[in-house]
């Protein structure tokens, strides 16, 4: 089938029992079960364990990202969290790109290495510098491309081909492009990151996240780290995912549109130093996002002349957008990421990023762009 058929039917059916169109909210915490010898024989037992809503979410997004099988979590970080607590140990040593979320950061830095994993933070758009930092010891190298917030590109296949040779695994996260437009386990990742928060969600409803694998061995670690830590998603959040999966393309289509146009737009302005967008051919990776990729996303970034005071000037007037911490939205929001985002992340380890105090981060949405660029053309006026 393809995406666009797949996005609205797969891992769903009409309920048996009443012909409904939509997945029913199996709102309950236990399944009655038939005999202590039938146990478990219809599937469920206890909504930690699995529930009939998250299942069907998780066989969707199996059948979108063509994995093996998937978790579903009550949070993008409690995603992360299942697929370090899975596949780590007590001196074991990662490799995390040095571009990535900073709830990511922050549990690497503070928590894993309380438990006795080294962890190494590199440039991972140098292969060389991810091959240097793989140790005897080391387990996964964790990517994000695009990154949050510089939008820095990984080549997937390039570090998949390393992480094989070392024997380890490649784990990415791909909230930013989604399976619609990426596709790490065709690029030889093994395992694959959603905060279905974002794109995968689309309205500002739900908290989420999921993990997709490509082996049954992979799917049995990770799913006992999230029924171990108890790090589930709730059937309403699954219920209301689902629904929003239903339209992804059409609205990555038109958010990615938007954020070309804004791009191109603000790397014309006189008041705008920098600006970073995949999509644009000043972006200095501009032809690995053609290659891996077909398409660039809603995300962008630029930096105001004026440096930080005039950022934050133009973020606190500008008109439209909303000042928030999410992204991928119908709604288009503005953050700082220095302030909102990427607090956690020390200023030495921001600065060595790219993540500079000035950085304004755009998550385009889904309206007139003609609107949003007099939005903005509002606010740098003001600047």
């Amino acid at each position: 089938m393809g995406f666009r058929t797949d996005q609205i039917h797969a891992g769903v059916s009409p309920d048996p029992v009443t012909g409904g169109i939509l997945t029913p909210i199996h709102q309950s915490t236990t399944f009655v079960q038939e005999s202590v010898d039938g146990y478990m024989d219809r599937g469920y037992s206890y909504s930690r364990a699995g529930n009939p809503t998250v299942r069907a979410l998780e066989e969707k997004l199996t059948v979108l990202e063509s994995g093996h099988d998937t978790t579903a979590y009550g949070s993008g970080m409690a995603a992360t969290v299942a697929v370090f607590l899975g596949l780590l140990r007590a001196g074991d040593h990662v490799v995390i790109g040095r571009v990535v979320y900073g709830g990511t950061y922050r549990f690497a830095d503070q928590f894993l290495r309380k438990f006795g994993v080294d962890v190494d933070f590199v440039n991972a758009s140098d292969l060389e510098a991810v091959d240097a930092a793989i140790r005897p010891e080391t387990k996964l190298v964790f990517t994000e491309t695009p990154a949050n917030p510089t939008l820095d590109l990984t080549d997937l296949a390039a570090v998949s081909e390393l992480t094989r040779k070392h024997d380890i695994l490649h784990v990415t996260d791909n909230t930013f492009l989604t399976p619609y437009f990426q596709k790490p386990f065709e690029l030889g990742a093994n395992v694959i990151v959603h905060s279905t928060t974002k794109y995968l969600d689309g309205h500002n409803a739900t908290l989420g996240g999921a993990v997709v694998v490509d082996s049954a061995e992979l799917q049995e670690s990770i799913a006992f780290a999230r029924i171990s830590a108890g790090l589930v998603m709730s059937p309403m959040v699954a219920w209301l995912t689902l629904q929003g999966i239903k339209t992804l393309s059409e609205r990555m289509d038109r958010q990615s549109a938007n954020a070309l146009a804004i791009a191109e737009w603000l790397e014309g302005h006189p008041k705008v130093e920098k600006v970073g967008y995949p999509g644009l051919p000043s972006h200095p990776q501009h032809a690995l996002a053609n290659r891996q990729a077909t398409g660039f996303g809603a995300m962008a970034w630029f930096e105001v002349a004026g440096g930080t005071e005039a950022g934050k000037k133009l973020m606190d007037s500008v008109p439209l957008w909303s000042l928030a911490e999410n992204l991928g939205q119908v709604e288009s929001i503005i953050t700082h990421p220095v302030t909102m985002t990427h607090a956690a992340v020390p200023p030495e380890e921001r600065k060595a990023a790219g993540i500079t105090d000035g950085l304004v981060r755009l998550s385009v949405g889904m309206e007139d762009v003609e609107d949003l660029i007099a939005a903005l053309e509002e606010g740098l006026e003001k600047v």
